[in-house]
């Protein structure tokens, strides 16, 4: 299968048995390390659509200072916290995994098996 990317952290566990999963099934994918590269508003927005999720679905807490901005608050909407993903990439949740079945934050792992 081509046109596989995977939004990854190689220092997450998660994300590692998420590629690895990919690679079992003999695909290889793009892989984005996105706290290196960072985020755009577009690219955030397109995942966001191609998941159908809100922003709150994605937003990283464990590990990051989500709570202490006051991202958690269910009140909060998806532009301030796509705003706030740009400035701290840390604060989207990994692995994402984008085919052309579709997208989804791949926690726990085996859920990329449904993209393929």
């Amino acid at each position: 299968m081509s046109g596989v990317t995977i939004y990854h952290n190689p220092a997450c566990g998660t994300s590692r048995n998420t590629l690895e999963l990919l690679r079992q099934k003999g695909i290889e994918p793009t892989v984005v390390e996105y706290l290196k590269a960072g985020w755009t508003r577009s690219q955030l927005e397109d995942l966001l659509a191609r998941m159908a999720v809100g922003a709150h679905e994605i937003l990283r807490v464990r590990g990051t200072n989500a709570e202490a901005l006051g991202l958690t608050d269910p009140g909060v909407s998806d532009e301030a916290l796509i705003a706030a993903m740009i400035i701290e990439p840390i604060l989207v949740n990994r692995p994402i995994v984008v085919t052309p079945k579709g997208a989804a934050l791949c926690r726990p792992a085996d859920l990329v098996l449904g993209l393929l």
